[in-house]
């Protein structure tokens, strides 16, 4: 995994979690990760991931079924 350095204003109220989850649940929903690998990029359990993106207005139905049975599988 490599590592990207942003600097982001100090006015701009964002938390390190919020910024992570932020990035994590948009590449989600891009296609461009898994649940487990978002997961990990926004240091939670794949379950936990999941259960906080509809407060990232991402919903984890937006995914092909066979993607849903297998995330429901490893959950």
């Amino acid at each position: 995994m490599r590592t990207i350095q942003l600097q982001i204003p100090d006015d701009v109220d964002l938390k390190d979690f919020e910024f992570s989850m932020i990035v994590a649940s948009k590449l989600y929903e891009d296609g461009k990760l898994s649940s487990g690998q978002a997961a990990q990029l926004a240091g939670l359990s794949k379950k936990a991931f999941i259960e906080l993106l509809g407060r990232y207005g991402v919903s984890v139905f937006s995914t092909s079924v066979s993607d849903l049975h297998s995330d429901i599988a490893n959950a």
